[in-house]
């Protein structure tokens, strides 16, 4: 058994090997990044309703309490510290302070609202209202 290789043999990969392979890998890449990517976007749509969903049981836990919805000016942050004068809040509301949608930006409250009695929504990944896909607003009615 001879352990030590023969010098005619060459040892390593070619630069032919290697740029096959490279292509190969790039090839894959360009199927699964379009299909991973757009998995984000979902995950960040999914993760704005649940969003909402938990602002509006807030939302309604504080009526409860209070009698009313906050108002516009009181904004969402009543969930979390007291207003002044206000003896029947029981909150906080929520269990950590009012989340930013999946974009960074804070969400839209508005009471009374256009829709029902207060307008919760987000415009989605553009920050602009109106739009689709990502970019289409979410709102809780």
């Amino acid at each position: 058994m001879n352990l030590h290789p023969s010098p005619s043999r060459p040892h390593g990969f070619t630069l032919l090997e290697l740029l096959v392979v490279m292509v190969i890998i790039g090839i894959l890449a360009g199927f699964v990044a379009p299909r991973f990517f757009a998995q984000i976007g979902k995950s960040e749509t999914k993760a704005a309703r649940a969003q909402l969903d938990a602002l509006e049981k807030a939302l309604d836990q504080y009526r409860l309490d209070v009698g009313r919805y906050p108002s516009s000016e009181q904004g969402l942050a009543v969930l979390i510290e007291k207003p002044a004068g206000m003896a029947r809040w029981s909150g906080p509301y929520l269990k950590k302070a009012v989340p930013q949608d999946p974009w960074g930006n804070p969400y839209i409250y508005k009471s009374p609202g256009d829709h029902g009695e207060f307008d919760l929504l987000s415009h989605g990944k553009d920050g602009q209202p109106g739009g689709t896909g990502e970019a289409e607003d979410i709102t809780n009615w």
